[in-house]
């Protein structure tokens, strides 16, 4: 199939500025932002680099020198994109590129232009525009007419539709109100979904991790499904569930695939995918993954806890941490991990392989069950409905009747008795 789309070049800068207090080192921030680029359609990334910053200067972000010596890089290497890892104000972003004569994109710009060519379900879509929306209606994305082309996604990086970008507040106001309201409904058909599955004696493991930390790899072994998988930053967004039974005639489990997590994650995206992310909530146990081969594993695992405690996510919920890509480790590194991560109580596995799984599959079980509680409750002749519903649920392990009522034992979670308590 002929490829009819031009390839746009373009330029990944990582700004490092002096004194500031981060999380990651500059060269693993520059990778991440280059395979960030790379995730993007009809993207050729032909130069990248950290610069050093003393002060960002408020009108260009970099100092003259250095504008002069970038513009002389990407004028030799033709250059019609700009890729700043980091954030870029409205008057910095249109003074750059009138100084180098390309179209420049923030952090915040790029993440929002992958999400906007990944996402499917209706709800995702909806979620990436109202995103956009919210991140444009601080700027006006400025049309570059030698780099329009027909693409598909929301055309931060050009298309002829991106001169109507340029509406002013009160039209993309009116355009999230309605957008808000498409989402409302879809949400609620979501939680119409969940209070079924709430219905249904199965408890949910979420996996959750750092973008390209191998979820999806992981849920398709241990369900034997077909989501989309590939080693780049967002393969998959469109959170996915899946029934799926643990070994030895285990109990059956519903698996949910969720989003990847990032390190500084535009809050219009976090707003916005937040009833995706609430999925996690939901959860009786969690399963953090981890490419346990990646030289900053441990910033990205800070990074995912950062999200989940901003998420709200309850104390009582089970987490179990599971590091994956052992396979891609030499065997005296890889012994070193197995023997670190038995001290620890932690699970090295390899998604791809296998190896490692049993035990993890087992601490699953046995989470699942130490989540429980057994508590004597007396209903009386009128609750037919609260009886009938912990019947549904499974948690019933003694009835019997009385004079006044039913003297009932069971055995669930927190979570079960919460909903209990709510009918």
């Amino acid at each position: 199939m002929p490829h009819d789309r031009p390839v746009t070049r373009a330029w990944v800068l990582h700004p490092d500025l002096t004194g500031e207090d981060r999380r990651h080192a500059p060269e693993y921030a520059l990778e991440e932002a280059v395979s960030l680029a790379l995730a993007l359609p009809d993207l050729q990334v032909v130069g990248q680099g950290v610069v050093n910053l003393r002060k960002a200067v408020p009108a260009t972000l970099f100092g003259s020198g250095k504008i002069e010596e970038i513009k002389a890089e990407i004028s030799d290497q033709n250059v019609e994109l700009v890729l700043v890892d980091g954030s870029v104000t409205p008057v910095q972003q249109r003074n750059l590129e009138k100084k180098w004569g390309v179209k420049l994109l923030d952090r915040t710009g790029l993440i929002l232009e992958i999400f906007s060519d990944r996402a499917r379900t209706r709800e995702g879509v909806l979620q990436v525009e109202m995103a956009a929306l919210a991140y444009q209606r601080t700027r006006l994305v400025r049309a570059w007419t030698h780099l329009e082309r027909q693409r598909g996604g929301l055309g931060f990086v050009g298309g002829p539709g991106e001169t109507q970008i340029e509406a002013d507040r009160r039209a993309i106001d009116e355009q999230l109100v309605r957008l808000r309201r498409q989402l409302d409904r879809v949400v609620r058909t979501r939680e119409l979904h969940r209070a079924a599955r709430a219905k249904v004696p199965f408890p949910i493991v979420a996996l959750v991790g750092y973008t390209n930390a191998g979820k999806s790899t992981l849920f398709n072994r241990l369900t034997g499904a077909e989501v989309f998988v590939k080693d780049m930053l967002f393969a998959t967004l469109d959170p996915t569930m899946r029934r799926v039974r643990l070994p030895n005639n285990g109990p059956e489990v519903i698996l949910s695939d969720t989003v990847g997590f990032i390190s500084d994650l535009p809050t219009q995206l976090v707003a916005a995918f937040r009833a995706t992310l609430e999925e996690v909530l939901e959860a009786d146990l969690i399963l953090h993954v981890r490419d346990i081969s990646h030289p900053e594993s441990q910033e990205q695992k800070a990074d995912v806890e950062d999200i989940l405690n901003d998420l709200g996510l309850p104390d009582s919920v089970p987490v179990l941490e599971v590091w994956n890509k052992i396979d891609r480790l030499d065997e005296e590194t890889r012994n070193a991990l197995l023997n670190k991560a038995d001290r620890e109580e932690v699970f090295a596995i390899s998604a791809v392989t296998g190896q490692g799984l049993a035990p993890l599959l087992q601490a699953i079980e046995t989470g699942l069950e130490e989540d429980h509680l057994t508590e004597v409750l007396n209903l009386g002749f009128e609750e037919g409905r609260r009886r009938a519903w912990l019947f549904e649920q499974g948690v019933v392990t003694e009835d019997a009747q009385g004079d006044e009522g039913y003297r009932m034992v069971v055995r669930w979670t927190a979570k079960q008795a919460a909903r209990f308590r709510g009918l």
